[in-house]
């Protein structure tokens, strides 16, 4: 259970902005390089280099970069909710500090990151409870299950997008689902999830196709498979939302295969 629910990613160089999008884990980095900025809707949290910073599931943010000079490089490691909540005695949890300097989380975010990579299961393991337990001072309980972005009235919408997430989508298509105009629909949209219709779709797409990624997937096919024109705009997309191209994410999970 717990392998499966963990990933580790390392960004190198990272010389584009992350639009806005969200992850369905928790999103925690170890920032090696340079300052990373966590745009939030009424927060802007700016972390240099030894920091921890840390995303809750579903919580929208983007990732600008400070100047077009600068290049930001940091390890993240990805834990789902259903692993938080085991880590927690059951209890949902959600982290209400995003930046934090702990000598001891820093440490340990790496011995759990080196696990991962050798697949040491066992390691892993006792490394998560450790690591977990010293992120417990910047948390606090969440009555509530996570659960996806609220959709107001548009939850149909919300479902055909799923339903059809390898198609090619287009304003007017989805706003006569929605029984709307396509401007009104536009609007409504960002207003009830924070993000334009095609921004998610897009986020939706790369995160959709990225669980496809084996170290054997051809990734000009699932390229083509999701509508992109090529795999350019396939690898370049990918890259915006994820850090790495798909070519080095499919590198780093065949290592730890």
């Amino acid at each position: 259970m717990i392998l499966d629910n963990l990933e580790y990613i390392n960004v190198q160089k990272q010389v584009t902005d992350f639009p806005k999008h969200y992850h369905e884990t928790f999103c925690i980095s170890l920032i090696h390089k340079g300052i990373e900025q966590i745009e939030l809707e009424n927060q802007s949290i700016f972390s240099e280099k030894g920091c921890i910073t840390i995303t809750n599931p579903y919580e929208i943010h983007a990732n600008p970069l400070i100047d077009n000079t600068s290049q930001v490089e940091f390890d993240t490691i990805y834990i789902s909710k259903d692993v938080m909540k085991y880590l927690f005695n059951g209890k949902n949890i959600t982290f209400v500090n995003r930046k934090i300097n702990n000598k001891n989380a820093n440490q340990l975010f790496r011995q759990l990151k080196n696990a991962i990579i050798i697949n040491d299961i066992p390691t892993i393991e006792n490394l998560l409870f450790q690591f977990v337990a010293t992120l417990k001072h910047y948390s606090q309980e969440k009555k509530e299950e996570y659960s996806e972005l609220n959709f107001n009235s548009l939850h149909n919408i919300s479902s055909y997008i799923d339903n059809n997430i390898s198609s090619k989508f287009c304003l007017d298509e989805l706003s006569k689902v929605a029984n709307l105009n396509k401007y009104g629909f536009a609007k409504k949209f960002k207003a009830s999830t924070g993000m334009t219709p095609m921004n998610y779709i897009l986020m939706k797409k790369i995160f959709s196709s990225k669980k496809l990624i084996t170290k054997t997937t051809d990734l000009t096919q699932i390229a083509f498979d999701y509508e992109f024109s090529d795999l350019a705009h396939f690898s370049n997309t990918f890259k915006r939302y994820v850090g790495i191209s798909p070519k080095i994410y499919q590198k780093s999970i065949s290592s730890i295969l």
